[in-house]
């Protein structure tokens, strides 16, 4: 599986674009050597995982996992902890400033929130391992609730649960500020919620 964990890492260069920015290339370079070995261990430890699952570990849980918990090992956890929290965040914020100029475009903003159901259901449904509450929505409003998370559950499983939060935090990054939507939370299960909550709304 090393080929594939090292294909899969090549994907992660904004993670190694702020860890070098903090580290310096040497030093980087050793993380994300055992990163790229732990990641690979982690593939082969978790291939049986149904494939829709298997889209959240190995593209976004495994690989953030991997770069942590092996940077925890040659510098204070606050600094690790900030090479993942930094990089998603430089990466959301740009979705959501090409997401931003998609809501200018008349009418964009009432499918967006169309869609947001099929999206959901195809990404995040029981098949990807999450489990949700649907709601009936009113024309121009979504809301869903998930119960059941694959972040909370792995990054528990792996010891390093607080990185859920971070990816509780994407969907604010990306989904908070957006022109004519007006995106409410008011939990997170990575932030010790019983739910994370979306609700969106045409404004």
């Amino acid at each position: 599986m090393i080929a594939e964990a090292e294909k899969i890492m090549k994907k992660k260069s904004f993670i190694r674009k702020d860890m070098e920015r903090q580290l310096g290339k040497k030093l980087s370079d050793d993380i994300w050597t055992d990163a790229t070995e732990k990641l690979s261990e982690l593939l082969v430890r978790y291939n049986d995982l149904p494939k829709g699952v298997h889209i959240h570990t190995d593209n976004y849980i495994f690989p953030s996992a991997s770069v942590y918990l092996c940077a925890k090992e040659k510098v204070d956890q606050k600094t690790a902890y900030s090479i993942i929290e930094n990089s998603a965040s430089a990466l959301t914020n740009d979705v959501a400033h090409k997401l931003g100029d998609f809501m200018k475009i008349p009418g964009m903003p009432s499918l967006f929130i169309k869609m947001w159901d099929i999206m959901c259901k195809k990404l995040y449904g029981e098949n990807n391992g999450f489990r949700n509450i649907y709601y009936d929505n009113k024309k121009g409003e979504y809301r869903m609730d998930v119960i059941s998370c694959p972040f909370c559950h792995y990054f528990k499983e792996l010891g390093c649960f607080e990185l859920t939060k971070i990816y509780c935090e994407n969907d604010d990054r990306v989904y908070g500020n957006l022109p004519h939507i007006e995106f409410i939370r008011t939990s997170t299960l990575g932030k010790g919620g019983d739910k994370c909550d979306f609700f969106a709304r045409k404004i």
